[in-house]
């Protein structure tokens, strides 16, 4: 059942209220905009919130530096707001704080209301955008666990690309197998762009750098997912009466349970060398057709050489502490 209300809105409401308390008890004018600070800095994630509330409390500062020159200088006149804001734009763009234009242009339009620059009015704006932020910033450190999501992700992408390279397996051994191939495509590419996008928030929600096995692992796979919609593409040429077709797809097959995590990946590739040696040392084929027949399986070899040495690399790159949460609490295969 889906919930009505998100959490994330429950954090908004909640946040926009504390802020707009706080700062009446500690006696600030204009408590509402402590509220929509918050309603604005509530994000995704961890990491993102704290980025953003560093990057709209240099731009308060900025933007009521600008102001307060030029109402000291030309008056307290709404085009001089206007002129503040031709001013203030471009900067925030150039040192990307864009996220801050708009709260720290409602905080100048304070010092217009007041027809003032004092120093604690100033100093009421900065205590605006700091209990506004400050508020976000705490309920944000709580966010919900997506990791039952990505290992949706990841399941389902193992189980489809099982289906395509048993796919091919069963067709390579003449067996008479019906699949959507593009349809199953179609859903890996979908699964992999949500498991690329979960793992990418999943990592941001620490404010240390993280380099989660997740992203790691989802990169990893849609590199395999170009070299397989490649695979797909080209075997469909093969034709079947020489014994090294029954044994590329006996090999094939052992690729499908491996994308499961039932053979590890060292092995196979030991295996495929095996398998490519005994090519070399067959019988030369008799005819062109043969001949071309044998190439493009040669080729087919290759193209999960590929696929397998992908998998090898992702698995030489991860240090200790990854390969020890990927061997046991992720669980990625």
């Amino acid at each position: 059942m889906k919930r009505i209300v998100g959490v994330r809105t429950i954090k908004t409401g909640l946040g926009a209220s504390i802020a707009m308390v706080i700062a009446d008890l500690i006696g600030l004018k204009y408590m509402a905009s402590a509220g929509i600070i918050t309603i604005l800095s509530i994000q995704s994630t961890k990491k993102e919130s704290m980025q953003i509330a560093v990057r709209r409390f240099i731009a308060t500062c900025v933007a009521l530096l600008i102001g307060s020159i030029l109402f000291q200088i030309l008056g307290f006149r709404p085009y001089v707001f206007g002129l503040y804001l031709v001013f203030f734009i471009p900067i925030a763009a150039r040192f990307k704080m864009t996220e801050g234009i708009v709260p720290a242009s409602v905080l100048v339009t304070h010092l217009l209301g007041e027809q003032s620059t004092s120093i604690s009015l100033i100093g009421n704006e900065l205590l605006l955008m700091i209990v506004g932020a400050g508020v976000a910033l705490v309920l944000n450190l709580y966010m919900p666990s997506i990791e039952t999501e990505l290992l949706k992700d990841k399941r389902a992408i193992e189980e489809e690309m099982y289906q395509l390279f048993t796919y091919m397996a069963d067709t390579l051994e003449e067996k008479a197998t019906t699949i959507e191939t593009d349809k199953i495509l179609e859903q890996l590419q979908m699964h992999l762009s949500n498991g690329e996008k979960r793992a990418h928030r999943n990592a941001n929600n620490y404010f240390l750098n993280f380099d989660s096995p997740y992203e790691k692992y989802f990169n990893m796979r849609s590199s395999q997912f170009q070299v397989l919609q490649y695979m797909l593409r080209h075997f469909t040429h093969l034709f079947m009466n020489v014994e090294q077709g029954y044994e590329v797809a006996a090999f094939t097959r052992r690729v499908a349970d491996s994308v499961k995590g039932k053979i590890v990946v060292e092995v196979l590739l030991d295996e495929l060398d095996a398998l490519k040696e005994g090519f070399k040392q067959s019988v030369l084929p008799s005819s062109r057709e043969e001949f071309e027949n044998r190439a493009m399986l040669y080729q087919f070899l290759n193209d999960m050489e590929h696929f397998l040495d992908i998998k090898k690399a992702f698995k030489d790159k991860l240090n200790d502490k990854e390969r020890k949460e990927y061997n046991s609490y992720y669980d990625l295969t």
